[in-house]
C-alpha cells in the first residue's frame, strides 16, 4: 500500500514536471520605422439659432379733438362720455403671449354736428384715437455660426 501511494505521488510529480517545461517563444522586437511624422485633424461645428423679437406698443388712454368752421353741435358738450374698453393682443409671428388690458375710452355715439349756415363754406375735423395697439413689430432672424478647428501635431523620434 505504501508502494501504491508512492507511485501516485511519482505520477503526479511527473505530470507536474512535464507541464512546467516551457516551450521556446519566438518574438520580434518592435522598432519604429520612421524618424518623424505629423497628424492633422479637422473639426467643423455648426449651430443655428432662430429668435423672434415681438415688440407691441399700445395706448392706455385716448385722444380726442374736434375743430371746424361753420359747424355747430347744438350746444352739446364737446367731451363725449367715457367708457371702458377691453383690448386683447394676440402676437403675430407664431409667438406666444397674449396681452389683455382694460382702458377707458370715449363713447362717440350721440355726438351730432351740423352745418350752421347751409350753402356757406365749412370745415369739420373730428379725430379720435382710442386705447389699443398702436404699433407691432415682429423681427425674426436666424443666425448660423460655423466653427472650424484645424489641429496639426508634429512628432519626432
Amino acid at each position: 500500500m505504501t508502494h501504491f501511494g508512492k507511485t501516485i505521488i511519482y505520477i503526479a510529480m511527473s505530470a507536474v514536471g512535464v507541464s512546467l517545461i516551457p516551450a521556446a517563444a519566438l518574438s520580434v522586437p518592435v522598432v519604429p520605422n520612421f524618424s518623424q511624422g505629423s497628424m492633422t485633424s479637422h473639426t467643423e461645428t455648426t449651430s443655428k439659432v432662430t429668435e423672434t423679437i415681438n415688440s407691441i406698443d399700445y395706448a392706455t388712454g385716448w385722444q380726442y379733438s374736434v375743430s371746424g368752421t361753420n359747424v355747430t353741435n347744438g350746444g352739446q358738450s364737446l367731451s363725449p362720455n367715457p367708457t371702458t374698453n377691453s383690448v386683447i393682443v394676440n402676437p403675430l409671428g407664431g409667438t406666444e403671449g397674449q396681452v389683455t388690458s382694460a382702458n377707458s375710452g370715449l363713447n362717440l355715439n350721440g355726438q351730432s354736428f351740423t352745418i350752421a349756415e347751409p350753402g356757406a363754406a365749412f370745415q369739420f375735423t373730428q379725430t379720435y384715437m382710442g386705447p389699443g395697439v398702436t404699433n407691432q413689430t415682429v423681427i425674426q432672424r436666424t443666425t448660423e455660426v460655423t466653427s472650424v478647428t484645424d489641429t496639426t501635431s508634429i512628432f519626432t523620434q
